[in-house]
């Protein structure tokens, strides 16, 4: 009993661990471009980040390691003085490049799709009456 809690109290321990990855206040103004078209935009160079992606023989949570690379590469970006990163590959065995960009005001992305053509127009509201009141009919007969 005595060897078991041994064992499992530094996992314990570890499992309460925040792996101080922080966020830096410069790369607020760093954006992600996951999907986006990122050719009107100059190209600062290469990042690559890494963090643990297991402890031990245990595997981290995936979505946990993932949020740290970003974290890790905006703060990275922001030193470049870049506003938008996009990775260039899958996150391997917790590391993961990434590429920076210099976009500027330039609205990174595709624009939203436009209406189908046979689609109906959306409800117009109704026209107040003055006072700012609208009338309803009441239920009953």
């Amino acid at each position: 009993m005595r060897k078991t809690l041994l064992l499992l109290a530094p996992l314990v321990l570890l499992g309460g661990c925040t792996w101080g990855i922080n966020p830096d206040p410069a790369s607020s103004s760093v954006r992600t471009a996951w999907n986006d078209d990122v050719s009107g935009c100059r190209d600062l160079g290469k990042i690559t980040v890494q963090v643990m992606d297991h402890v031990w023989p245990f595997d981290r949570n995936d979505i946990k390691v993932r949020d740290e690379l970003q974290v890790q590469a905006r703060n990275s970006a922001a030193g470049m003085h870049a506003d938008t990163i996009k990775p260039l590959a899958e996150p391997s065995d917790g590391s993961q490049p990434w590429e920076a960009y210099v976009c500027g005001n330039r609205v990174v992305g595709p624009s939203a799709p436009p209406p189908p053509q046979n689609a109906p127009a959306p409800p117009q509201p109704q026209p107040q009456q003055s006072g700012g009141f609208q009338t309803y009919p009441a239920k009953g007969g």
